[in-house]
């Protein structure tokens, strides 16, 4: 299976979420929060064939480190995964949008000179106009929206988009959460964690813990677990194959 948004880099300690990520085998998609930590994770999780190292600037971040743009443009075409990255209109952040806004535009044009990116996308409190800024950028790549919160009607328009959604096992500790993973469809779905950020129980997830979410969606769509992992690893194969 897979982990399509993990922070590797930034888990107290690495050497506990390395020898999971090689005992399970899991694909892993280790997302970056700035561009100069992207050399240091790639060199982290190096011998690791089934982790890939994406280049980020997280949204939050943005007002603080907007200056790293041309070191993102001199690492792009080092990795086919772009992310994390995105928009939060949280408060905290919210008056930062404007450098959150041109950091993010900047990454999309970037990406649209490249005919195979695949962007993992934040977009708290911030659904509108990160759809808005895929639209204006058609040719960005294929989104995988993470953690996504957003309207029935938002998930529709996402779908439109061409998107697909990264679930995690926090994601169903909410009502919120289960409401929105109804709404998406089954072959747009694919997993995550976001740790170690994200926790169940006060316990830090690990890629592993993605686990928690076939069972889950066995329940909701009626069927067997075999059935999720065939659908989710055909879901998985279809944004890789994408060019």
């Amino acid at each position: 299976m897979m982990d399509l948004h993990c922070h590797v880099d930034l888990y107290p300690d690495h050497q506990e979420v390395l020898n999971d990520i090689k005992s399970s085998k899991y694909y892993v998609l280790s997302v970056t929060t700035v561009p100069s930590a992207f050399e240091g994770t790639v060199q982290l999780t190096s011998g690791i064939k089934h982790c890939k190292t994406a280049l980020g600037l997280h949204p939050q971040l943005a007002h603080l480190r907007k200056n790293e743009l041309p070191l993102f443009d001199k690492l792009v075409d080092r990795t086919r995964y772009i992310g994390e990255i995105g928009l939060d209109g949280s408060k905290g952040y919210a008056d930062y949008f404007d450098d959150q806004l041109e950091v993010f535009t900047h990454i999309l044009k970037k990406c649209e000179g490249f005919d195979n990116k695949i962007l993992t996308i934040h977009s708290l409190n911030a659904t509108g106009e990160v759809l808005e800024q895929l639209k204006l950028y058609p040719n960005a790549g294929t989104a995988i929206l993470h953690w996504f919160l957003g309207t029935k009607k938002q998930v529709l328009e996402a779908v439109e988009l061409g998107c697909f959604f990264s679930i995690g096992p926090a994601m169903l500790t909410s009502a919120r959460g289960k409401k929105v993973i109804s709404w998406i469809p089954q072959d747009r779905v694919l997993l995550e964690t976001d740790g170690p950020f994200a926790k169940v129980k006060g316990k830090i997830l690990f890629p592993s813990d993605s686990d928690a979410v076939i069972g889950y969606l066995a329940d909701i769509w009626a069927t067997q677990n075999t059935v999720i992992i065939d659908q989710l690893s055909l879901n998985f194969r279809c944004i890789v194959a994408v060019n």
